[in-house]
């Protein structure tokens, strides 16, 4: 039994396992507990295996890899054309090795265990943004139905709902004060989480020499440069700058026919916290783009008076993830022109 090429559909407890020859003839169709994954291939030749990249893909990579295999992973939506038949397990571990096979398939890059620690920090943060973000607008909503408007923002309501506990003429019922109390300790809570993420991802950027060279390019800060790094690894998987582009899905929509080309808004494909991080970090550069006479303020503006804020935004944001991808796969340091 000469196997070269095994797909893997990654389960919690059963996997399913598919195995072809170089004839591509099918000689291992099987499912496995989660215990016997590994004692099954410590026990076959080097091979290519392949999996979808989802939850515990890396880690299943990793332990292969240390086996002697050659791990691949691929994102589901490359798999899913070379499914055969509906939609099972067998017919899904079938279609990941086919995928495998495939000289022109796309593969993810292996995430170490020290990259993925590095987005433990930063998917707790994100988690505690998102439950920030959905109690200032809960406690607007609710201020809103005793008649008080709070302008957005945490910063706007951080200064404003002390101050409207403490105004004993707004006529806000004694319950509601009490309610608003707590919303308010649990806010202050919160921000001093998030306080804290901050710092320590403030710190592993002094510690990570790829981040320290991102944080020289403007709108990239701690944050963002040391999700870049951990999610992005090795930069040369990337053939050039607008394949890392697209993969964050920064570059337009096509839907080109019959020698005409047409293209659209940006495609959001690919990973939505590290475009955001992007985005964000190139609508706070605008805001302070007064004065600069370097050429990429002199292009933002012009794209700014010609296309708009937000375009002009998007734009910056895709011209800074190339200027990522040039800085960690050459190893160079930023320049301003």
């Amino acid at each position: 039994m000469n196997i070269t090429h095994v797909g893997i559909d990654l389960a919690k407890t059963v996997f399913q396992v598919h195995a072809v020859d170089e004839t591509g003839k099918t000689v291992v169709r099987r499912q496995l507990k989660r215990s016997q994954l590994l004692a099954y291939f410590a026990q076959l030749p080097a091979c290519q295996v392949g999996m979808e990249s989802c939850g515990g893909a890396h880690h299943w990579a990793r332990e292969l890899a240390a086996l002697g295999h050659e791990a691949k992973l691929m994102a589901p939506q490359f798999v899913a054309p070379y499914r055969k038949g509906g939609k099972n397990d067998g017919n899904d571990a079938q279609a990941i090795c086919e995928a495998l096979g495939r000289p022109t398939m796309h593969f993810v890059a292996v995430k170490s265990a020290e990259q993925q620690a590095v987005l433990v920090v930063h998917r707790a943060r994100e988690l505690l943004v998102r439950e920030r973000t959905a109690l200032v607008n809960q406690v607007r909503g609710l201020l809103a139905e005793f008649g008080i408007v709070v302008a957005v923002g945490v910063a706007a309501l951080r200064r404003r709902l002390p101050e409207v506990l403490e105004d004993g003429d707004n006529a806000l019922p004694a319950l509601v004060r009490e309610v608003l109390g707590e919303l308010q300790e649990r806010l202050l809570d919160i921000e001093t989480r998030v306080g804290h993420y901050d710092r320590r991802i403030a710190a592993l950027a002094k510690e990570m020499e790829a981040a320290k060279r991102l944080m020289a390019v403007e709108g990239i800060g701690p944050v963002t440069a040391t999700a870049l790094v951990a999610s992005v690894g090795d930069a040369r998987v990337f053939g050039n700058a607008r394949q890392f582009a697209a993969w964050l899905g920064l570059v337009p929509r096509q839907y080109s026919s019959g020698g005409k080309t047409r293209l659209g808004r940006i495609t959001k494909r690919g990973d939505v916290y590290l475009r955001t991080l992007l985005i964000h970090g190139a609508r706070a550069l605008m805001r302070h783009l007064e004065g600069r006479e370097d050429a990429k303020s002199r292009w933002v503006r012009a794209v700014h008076e010609r296309r708009g804020f937000h375009k002009a935004a998007v734009a910056l944001a895709a011209k800074n993830a190339r200027i990522v991808w040039a800085l960690l796969a050459r190893g160079s340091e930023y320049r301003v022109v």
